[in-house]
C-alpha cells in the first residue's frame, strides 16, 4: 500500500510539473522564437525529408531521437532513448552536448531560458 502511495505521488508530481512545462511554452512568444530560428534553419528544416546538416524537424514532438530513417545520425543520438518534447528539447537545445554527449551537432547551445522557451513555442506553432 505505501508503494502504491508512492507512486501516485510521483504521477502527481509528474503530472503538474507537465503541467507547468506546457503553461510556460504557452507564455511564450513565438513571434520572438521565429526570429531565434534562423539560426538553427542554416542547419534544419522544417519540411518533412529535408534534410540540411541536421535532420529535418518536421514532426520532431514525440518522436524519438534518432528515428529517421532517411538521415544519418550520431550513434549517441541513436542510443539515446529519448523522445522528443518540449522539456527534452530545452535540455537539449541549451546544451546539446551535455545533453546528448558524443553527439555531432556543434552547437555551442542557447544559456537563456526565456529565449529556448520562445524558440519552442514558434516550432509548437509552426510544427501542429
Amino acid at each position: 500500500m505505501r508503494e502504491l502511495a508512492s507512486f501516485a505521488n510521483r504521477l502527481i508530481l509528474t503530472l503538474v510539473l507537465c503541467g507547468a512545462s506546457a503553461a510556460a511554452y504557452a507564455e511564450s512568444d513565438p513571434a520572438h522564437g521565429m526570429n531565434l530560428f534562423e539560426e538553427c534553419a542554416a542547419c534544419h528544416s522544417l519540411e518533412p525529408s529535408i534534410h540540411g546538416i541536421g535532420p529535418s524537424l518536421y514532426g520532431v514532438f514525440n518522436r524519438q531521437a534518432g528515428e529517421l530513417a532517411d538521415y544519418r545520425y550520431s550513434r549517441a543520438m541513436k542510443r539515446s532513448g529519448i523522445i522528443w518534447t518540449a522539456d527534452t528539447l530545452d535540455a537539449f537545445i541549451a546544451d546539446s552536448q551535455h545533453f546528448v554527449p558524443a553527439n555531432r551537432m556543434p552547437y555551442a547551445g542557447m544559456p537563456d531560458a526565456a529565449d529556448r522557451a520562445d524558440l519552442i513555442a514558434y516550432l509548437q506553432q509552426i510544427l501542429k
